[in-house]
């Protein structure tokens, strides 16, 4: 079980890193000092919003997942 919870966790956080690496790059502090509105507020749409989305989820697993590693043995 143990082994299985930490072969689980390496994936998800490969997984994790692989969509944070793939979220936008127009989101950086040379954004803010644009003037243009259109640049500084918009909305994700198409694939930019399904990776964040999964980026959240994978993101909540691994927090799932590593509180569960660490009070699972404390039972066993």
């Amino acid at each position: 079980m143990q082994t299985f919870i930490n072969l689980a966790q390496i994936l998800l956080a490969v997984t994790l890193i692989v969509l944070v690496l793939l979220q936008a790059k127009g989101n950086s502090a040379s954004a803010f000092f644009n003037r243009e509105a259109a640049t500084t507020y918009r909305t994700r749409r198409g694939i930019e919003r399904t990776i964040l989305q999964a980026t959240i989820v994978i993101a909540v697993l691994f927090c799932l997942l590593s509180l569960i590693n660490n009070i699972l043995p404390r039972f066993i």
